[in-house]
């Protein structure tokens, strides 16, 4: 657990850089950021897929807000990975869609973080992904899959970044 704490920390670290281009959003983007795998806790993983684990819990357990929740639930292609595991339609059937530019905005936290905390390209995160498994698993079949709108989602964050500044 703690390479994973580590990685929470540097995603929640990512999230704060964006608070001057999310305003009243920024507070909600590092909550998610805290919780995005919560559902990797083996006290709450009743489908081994960490997303759903994560936001039912929050909803479930602590009545945490909806859309915090689908932050969670659809977090960096979850809506692929669901698709790998034979899952099809169950975030959508429990969790609305969130806002967009807030799930590029944790998508861009995530997909910029190292599982040991530290900050790199998205290119990098998404090939030190697809090392940990082998191709024929469902993880790596899903980070192929939604590479090309993960590293958008991250394109779209760091572009708003640079018109700010």
């Amino acid at each position: 657990m703690p390479r994973r704490w580590a990685h929470t920390q540097g995603v929640a670290e990512q999230a704060r850089s964006l608070n001057g281009v999310l305003g009243e959003d920024a507070d909600l983007l590092e909550a998610s950021a805290w919780l995005h795998d919560i559902g990797y806790s083996p006290d709450l993983a009743t489908t081994g897929f960490h997303p759903l684990d994560g936001a039912r819990y929050l909803r479930d357990v602590h009545n945490a807000d909806q859309e915090l929740c689908s932050l969670v639930a659809y977090h960096s292609g979850a809506v692929v990975e669901a698709e790998e595991r034979g899952m099809p339609g169950v975030l959508e059937g429990e969790f609305a869609y969130p806002r967009e530019h807030l799930l590029e905005a944790l998508t861009y936290s995530d997909m910029t973080t190292s599982p040991d905390g530290t900050h790199l390209p998205v290119e990098r995160r998404l090939s030190e992904i697809l090392e940990r498994y082998a191709p024929d698993h469902l993880v790596h079949r899903a980070i192929t899959r939604s590479s090309p709108t993960l590293t958008s989602a991250v394109r779209a964050v760091e572009q708003r970044l640079a018109d700010a500044r």
